[in-house]
């Protein structure tokens, strides 16, 4: 399936009606007083104690909201914010889908992270059941890795604090440090959320000095989930975003061949010329797409198969792909430990 319909989005789109956020704005708000308590608990407050951190008002794209206290109960709707909410000590009380599998449990970045909790799931992607969030009683919403929409935002904000996606970037286009310090701001954690960007930032920079020959050589991010087509991401998905981070060139041709607003170039078997990069890194979903992958003959005429320095990486089992298309402050160090070694064994 396509992967450049919205931005952001891998393998795993799928379509759905989009919530009819006005109509159920009456009975969210009547559903407040129900809730669960099955998660949402939360580290201690950073020093100083929760005085010195509230108030605390955060700019987004739909304005700014004040948190007067420390929230407690978090729902989070963006595709990867509960990463960054649980590794600040929080366990979030909803989320959303979006590889198609329940986001907690699964993922061994996260495993830990949740124990044997697991929060309601309120929505896939951008679809949110108003409802269910309602029902769960949040003190915050957080929608940062999202295309919320206005209508969605006004109402959640009748029933509860909502911190929408960063002011000033396109939807999905915030980097993975703007959003864990709007979540660390959200949640009175700045300076632990400061502390995780600096290791994961460290974490970074001990590759680049490792290998600093990455610094020399161009890499595209690819994707092929149907006979004829392909996706090669821009500069703005996170998956070439934790490449670049690497020490990687990207290519900015890429960027010039993706429709405005979209997070991948579609590409036909005439366009594959523009993957001609040092290293090519398939995403992909299965063994037979990655053989028809390298059985399209344009494809095989191309220098970086020739001479293999393609390399074929799948989404999930390992969730090598996975780990990287999150690329959050708890999946990096994942990604980062099973891909290098991939990456240094091409020549």
């Amino acid at each position: 399936m396509s992967t450049g319909t919205r931005p952001a989005l891998t393998r795993f789109v799928r379509f759905a009606p989009r919530v009819a956020v006005a109509a159920v704005a009456a009975v969210a708000l009547a559903a407040c007083g129900g809730g669960n308590d099955k998660a949402g608990s939360s580290a201690p407050a950073e020093a100083g104690g929760k005085s010195g951190a509230f108030p605390v008002t955060v700019q987004h794209k739909y304005g700014s909201t004040t948190i007067g206290s420390e929230p407690k109960r978090i729902v989070t709707l963006g595709l990867s914010d509960q990463d960054a909410v649980l590794a600040l000590g929080i366990k979030p009380v909803g989320s959303v889908d979006w590889f198609k599998e329940e986001p907690y449990g699964k993922w061994p970045w996260t495993k830990d992270k949740w124990g044997s909790d697991t929060p309601d799931i309120v929505g896939e992607r951008d679809e949110y059941n108003m409802e269910k969030i309602a029902a769960l009683k949040p003190d915050l919403v957080i929608a940062q890795y999202s295309g919320m929409k206005k209508e969605q935002y006004d109402t959640l904000s009748k029933f509860t604090k909502v911190v929408a996606q960063p002011k000033g970037l396109p939807d999905y286009g915030a980097s993975w440090q703007v959003m864990t310090r709007q979540i660390g701001t959200s949640l009175g954690k700045k300076a632990q959320a400061e502390k995780l960007i600096t290791g994961i930032d460290a974490d970074f920079g001990k590759v680049r000095d490792a290998h600093p020959g990455f610094a020399t050589k161009t890499l595209a991010v690819a994707d092929s989930f149907e006979a004829g087509k392909y996706s090669a991401f821009t500069k703005t998905d996170p998956k070439s975003i934790f490449f670049s981070e690497l020490g990687f060139k990207l290519k900015p041709e890429i960027d010039k061949l993706a429709k405005p607003g979209w997070n991948a170039a579609e590409l036909s078997a005439e366009k594959l010329n523009v993957l001609d990069v040092d290293r090519l890194v398939w995403v992909t979903s299965s063994t037979d797409a990655n053989d028809r992958i390298k059985a399209e003959p344009l494809y095989k005429n191309l220098k970086v198969s020739k001479d293999k320095r393609d390399l074929f990486v799948p989404y999930q089992g390992p969730d090598i792909g996975a780990a990287f298309s999150f690329n959050t402050v708890l999946s990096i160090p994942y990604a980062i430990d099973e891909i290098v070694p991939l990456l240094t064994a091409v020549k």
